[in-house]
């Protein structure tokens, strides 16, 4: 058995001395900062060949077929931070708050207090979850912030104490 291990041992440490490990040096293509990697010369030959492939359009002309290199697309990345209708223009509906009002146990109470809402507060949208049935969920309004939605729910809790701000999807054509 001990013969055996010192077969296998020494056929193990022939085989890694024949891997030929280099290292390579890579441009990230996002950044464009150096990456140093060891590898095997034959591995960075493949991906050299993958890499070449994949940078290559083929143009259709109706004289001949050529392979054209495609210039890298550019990811814009941008150096401040976006403006809301920057975000909005990208996506219509966002992660944003809500003023949960309250939670009822049905959908005639449910009514009855986006009615009493409506009429103290008719310039904020008030609206139903039901997605705790048998348990129904008011909340009004949209915010980007919970700062943004401190002034409104200081209002809203001189009527409704348990009234909190919590996320929620928006449209964000809609939020403040």
């Amino acid at each position: 058995m001990r013969h055996l291990i010192k077969i296998f041992s020494i056929f193990a440490l022939v085989g890694f001395y024949n891997l030929e490990a280099q290292q390579v040096v890579k441009k990230d293509t996002l950044s464009g900062t150096e990456l140093t990697i060891t590898m095997d010369s034959r591995v960075n030959d493949a991906m050299t060949n993958l890499e070449e492939k994949c940078s290559k359009v083929v143009v259709n002309n109706t004289n001949f077929d050529t392979d054209v290199p495609a210039r890298p697309t550019k990811i814009y990345v941008p150096n401040r931070e976006l403006t809301n209708a920057e975000i909005c223009r990208k996506n219509p509906r966002i992660l944003g708050f809500k003023i949960q009002i309250t939670t009822v146990k049905s959908n005639e109470e449910a009514n009855e207090v986006k009615t009493y809402f409506r009429r103290r507060f008719p310039n904020l949208k008030v609206e139903t979850d039901a997605s705790l049935r048998p348990n129904y969920k008011i909340l009004a309004g949209s915010y980007f912030t919970k700062q943004s939605a401190a002034s409104d729910l200081s209002k809203v809790k001189e009527y409704f104490k348990s009234a909190m701000p919590v996320q929620y999807r928006i449209f964000c054509s809609e939020a403040k």
